[in-house]
């Protein structure tokens, strides 16, 4: 499962201790507000429950408005989701005290029970009912104890179609769920189930909708979207096709300029897929792979299901065919048994490589995973200077990154939110970009000429080139 980073600029989730914004609903309208902790995924997961809501007569407001119902989606990956989540629970109380509170996502459904203690929720629904949260709601009072509707993982097996909506810029699109993998860190199988999809038409039907909406990129996400086409029940049953099917059936899709691949596992990045995205006309050249670690000796400890070699191997297909290619990774540092040796080994492996950026996760004890029971436990302090060390290095890769295409001109995609007198956006390969704000640009694709990189570490492009 490699799908944990927090990526591709979501839309923008504001902060619970921001300002009101004292937006109020129509006389006698129920009024809900939601707040995302987490993935792509569980973005895309609660655009679509917001939907269900204002389909039912509920106006959407943001969360400083004191909503009447208060929607939680919470994460299990990153640490300290106890402490988060009860955070963000405080914050919607002190805006309104009898706002009843839902908590859904990966971690009520692993720990429901611990959720349910913390002062104010009313209702903790597991990975099977959040997407029938309004029929659970009852009459919205608040309640003296937490109600829990929650089954068994493996009884999970409807795949539900989400999209997110509201940046006008990009999309999340949910295309699989669930995971079939057995990594000894994870507990997203736990939390979703196993894998499972919706039919190609059904994706393409979808991403014809949100280039209604005038977006312009969709972003691919799901759990292990490499697995994209198998069958819940029958894990050999790939009923609706390849993920290979279906990127070239969405590649034919109008109105939709980009798309790019949120996260594919190495081992399920074939030939053919490269091959596809570098002569295709909306997929861009940005691939992020999860690596985890450089040492085949952690690899099999974590039970991954491929080796360095296959990874060396997919980043030179992927820089033979688009030089300028971005790719990201994913690394986990610290994991139980991982010596100085195993760390040396994913550090030089790591610098070697042909890459543009790290996503460095420092390891952390996870209940009903193998890997804590296993020997070998490295001390925290350990643990933080190793993440520090491949930090510099992310940081040292997206600099050569930059300096590479220093000079050249690339299509920034232009965000929306303005940052006093400027804007950012990013090029099809992922590279930051900020530029003097133009109301005329924004949600459009813009040639430029990449020109200086700023202290911030952001691109800037030539003023008479943009204008």
């Amino acid at each position: 499962m490699g799908n944990f980073q927090e990526d591709f600029a979501p839309a923008v989730q504001e902060k619970p201790n921001g300002k009101a914004s004292r937006h109020q609903p129509a006389a006698g309208q129920r009024s809900v507000a939601f707040y995302t902790l987490g993935c792509k995924l569980n973005f895309s997961e609660t655009s679509a429950i917001g939907r269900i809501f204002t389909q039912n007569g509920f106006e959407k407001v943001e969360f400083n408005d004191g909503a009447d119902v208060y929607v939680i989606n919470t994460c299990s990956v990153t640490d300290h989701a106890d402490r988060k989540c009860r955070k963000v629970v405080q914050q919607a109380l002190k805006h309104n005290p009898d706002a009843y509170v839902a908590i859904i996502g990966c971690y009520a459904q692993l720990k429901p029970a611990e959720i349910a203690e913390i002062p104010g929720v009313d209702v903790v629904l597991g990975a099977a009912e959040k997407f029938n949260l309004l029929e659970h709601l009852g009459d919205f009072k608040k309640q003296p104890e937490a109600r829990i509707v929650s089954g068994d993982i493996e009884a999970v097996n409807r795949f539900v179609s989400s999209y997110s909506v509201g940046d006008r810029t990009r999309s999340f699109l949910k295309v699989q769920d669930g995971c079939n993998y057995s990594c000894t860190f994870c507990t997203i199988p736990l939390a979703r189930g196993n894998s499972r999809s919706t039919p190609i038409a059904g994706v393409v039907a979808n991403a014809r909708e949100i280039a209604a909406q005038g977006i312009r990129e969709i972003v691919l996400t799901g759990v292990n979207i490499g697995d994209y086409g198998l069958n819940a029940d029958d894990p050999k049953n790939r009923e609706h096709g390849t993920f290979l099917e279906l990127i070239t059936a969405l590649d034919e899709v109008e109105g939709i300029d980009r798309f790019r691949i949120s996260s594919i596992e190495p081992n399920l990045l074939t030939n053919e897929i490269i091959g596809f995205v570098a002569s295709s006309k909306r997929f861009v050249p940005h691939f992020h792979i999860p690596l985890q670690s450089g040492s085949n000796h952690m690899l099999r400890l974590m039970q991954r299901r491929y080796l360095r070699e296959l990874y060396a191997d997919r980043v030179a297909q992927i820089k033979t065919r688009m030089p300028h290619a971005c790719i990201g990774v994913d690394v986990i540092v610290g994991f139980p048994g991982e010596s100085d040796a195993d760390f040396r080994d994913t550090y030089e492996f790591i610098n070697q490589l042909d890459i543009s950026y790290l996503h460095v996760f420092t390891y952390s004890e996870r209940d009903n995973t193998k890997a804590i029971r296993m020997e070998g436990r490295v001390p925290n302090g350990k643990r933080s200077e190793r993440n520090r060390m491949l930090q510099i290095l992310s940081e040292k890769k997206r600099r050569a990154f930059y300096n590479e295409h220093l000079g050249a001109t690339r299509t920034v995609l232009f965000e929306h939110e303005q940052h006093a007198e400027e804007m950012y956006g990013f090029t099809d390969n992922y590279i930051k970009v900020r530029a003097k704000y133009d109301p005329l640009r924004t949600n459009e694709l813009v040639p430029v000429k990449l020109e200086e990189i700023d202290t911030e570490g952001v691109m800037l492009v030539a003023e008479a080139d943009y204008h």
